[in-house]
């Protein structure tokens, strides 16, 4: 077993896309003030400011700024304005003040409207474990509010620290009382190993299945109105491990107010590599159709700064 994960992780080495080669050097930035903020002022001034936190950074990132502009072109079905842009970036900086202090144990004033918490909880009652495929939307970290209330399962993230390494370090200097997941480097075979474990215990792995990281290999899906690449991993790691597979998203939808979403998306695909491909891409498809649905029904929540259609950037 272990050859064979090794064998497939190894073969999805390509070149780096590239919102891997760039470091989130405004991102980390960020985070460090909303660290500030967490420690010094508090939740309410900290969210005013983000006001013109926001035109900063809409005003000084030209390149991030025309790909948001292309983005929401897509999703709105129209020429953004001005105000369609500042609103994405406001919305990003909410989420990112609102994980400095959901990991920080501080998210007793929070509202969560759970939908389809049932579906997760009879895998969970199934004893087996389950993989959580999330998007850049929202906030994946939302998810702790549901699980910080009372999941009864081990939680693993597996992540691209490459880029996320120096946020993520921001982040876990935080401490707090927040129960934290174990997180899994993805891109090696040992990441593969460690997820299987997890769901060996029965546990939940979460990853983002929206971007390609490091060298996977991407299929080119009808994503708003135009081909474009979606990484093949995710849905390939479900089929090595045969283990099923749920949606799950935390839309932000105001101050302090997040919508978690459930939803039940694939059963575990026989050992058998017949037919394995073919209902890998059929599975990048349907995340694309339901990832499009999603940008359509909250534009400003999907935070995408670089060209995303273009195939050499990705």
């Amino acid at each position: 077993m272990a050859t064979r994960l090794n064998a497939e992780a190894l073969a999805a080495e390509r070149t780096r896309p590239e919102w891997t080669r760039v470091p989130e050097r405004g991102s980390v930035t960020l985070a460090r003030f909303m660290l500030w903020l967490v420690h010094g002022i508090g939740w309410w001034p900290g969210h005013l400011l983000l006001y013109p936190i926001a035109g900063y950074f809409l005003l000084a990132s030209p390149r991030p700024r025309a790909a948001a502009r292309a983005y929401l072109a897509r999703a709105l079905g129209r020429r953004p304005g001005l105000r369609d842009l500042y609103r994405l970036y406001f919305t990003f900086a909410s989420t990112i003040l609102d994980r400095a202090f959901l990991v920080s144990g501080r998210a007793e004033r929070y509202r969560v409207e759970v939908h389809g918490l049932e579906a997760l909880q009879a895998q969970i009652a199934e004893g087996r474990g389950c993989l959580i495929f999330g998007a850049h939307l929202g906030s994946f970290e939302a998810l702790r509010l549901v699980a910080d209330r009372g999941c009864p399962v081990e939680l693993a993230i597996m992540m691209h620290e490459a880029n996320a390494a120096r946020l993520k370090a921001v982040f876990d200097a935080v401490g707090g009382t927040a129960r934290t997941a174990a997180v899994i480097p993805l891109g090696t075979a040992e990441s593969m190993l460690r997820a299987q474990e997890c769901l060996q215990r029965n546990g939940l792995v979460g990853l983002l299945a929206d971007r390609a990281p490091r060298a996977e290999r991407v299929l080119e899906v009808p994503f708003l109105g135009q081909p474009a690449p979606l990484p093949t991993g995710p849905h390939l790691l479900a089929a090595v491990l045969g283990a099923p597979v749920m949606l799950a998203f935390g839309i932000w939808r105001g101050p302090r107010h997040y919508e978690v979403r459930f939803e039940p998306f694939a059963e575990p695909l026989p050992p058998s590599r017949a037919g394995r491909e073919a209902a890998i891409a059929e599975r990048v498809r349907r995340y694309a159709e339901r990832l499009e649905a999603l940008c359509r029904e909250h534009p400003y929540n999907w935070f995408n700064f670089y060209d995303f259609w273009r195939r050499d950037a990705t």
